[in-house]
């Protein structure tokens, strides 16, 4: 079983990274990017069984800081 954990700062949080990105790609002639946003892909490989409700537990408690970023979850 694989977990898929896509992780974004919340609308409104300011993100340097996707800035420098943006800025990156307009130095390379790339002109028609009007905003960026980098955040992370956590892959979790588990055991058959495990619980869904165990990995939002994972991102709740250390995985995702949740006062200035948002996730999904998907499970395959």
């Amino acid at each position: 079983m694989k977990a898929i954990i896509s992780v974004m700062l919340k609308n409104g949080v300011l993100d340097p990274q996707g800035e420098a990105v943006k800025s990156a790609l307009g130095s390379l002639g790339f002109d028609g990017v009007n905003g960026a946003r980098q955040g992370k892909l956590i892959e979790l490989n588990l055991a058959d069984g495990t619980d869904p409700a165990d990995v939002t537990e994972m991102c709740k408690k250390l995985l995702v800081n949740e006062v200035i970023e948002s996730y999904t979850v998907d499970i395959h």
